[in-house]
């Protein structure tokens, strides 16, 4: 089993900033060659893709959040970071956390909300 847990969402006002974090537990083996990714979904819209990171550090972004978000990771504490920066109410949404291993089996967090509103 594997588990993934996120937090830092909550409420922020618009310009404002949060880091998002991805705590993995369970059966997680060489978290080094997983690719990491955020997702979001908002109210009737279907989940995206926020950001990658591949096990190689490549990085990926979608074109509404570049610039403002940055993805990482931390091996040794098998976790995985979206720090987010200037923030507007259309980031508005649950974001969920995803780690694919090697077989493309892919886990996923219970998600965690953030608001953008003044």
């Amino acid at each position: 089993q594997v588990q993934l847990v996120e937090s830092g969402g909550g409420l922020v006002q618009p310009g404002g900033s949060l880091k998002l974090s991805c705590a993995t537990s369970g059966s997680i083996f060489s978290f080094d060659t997983m690719d990491l990714a955020w997702y979001r979904q908002a109210p009737g819209k279907q989940r995206e893709l926020v950001a990658q990171i591949t096990a190689s550090n490549s990085t990926n972004y979608a074109d509404s959040v570049k610039g403002r978000f940055t993805i990482s990771r931390d091996n040794a504490k098998k976790s995985a970071y979206l720090q987010m920066s200037s923030l507007r109410p259309e980031d508005t949404a649950v974001y969920y956390c995803n780690v694919r291993n090697i077989w493309n089996n892919n886990f996923w967090g219970q998600g965690t909300q953030v608001s953008v509103s003044s």
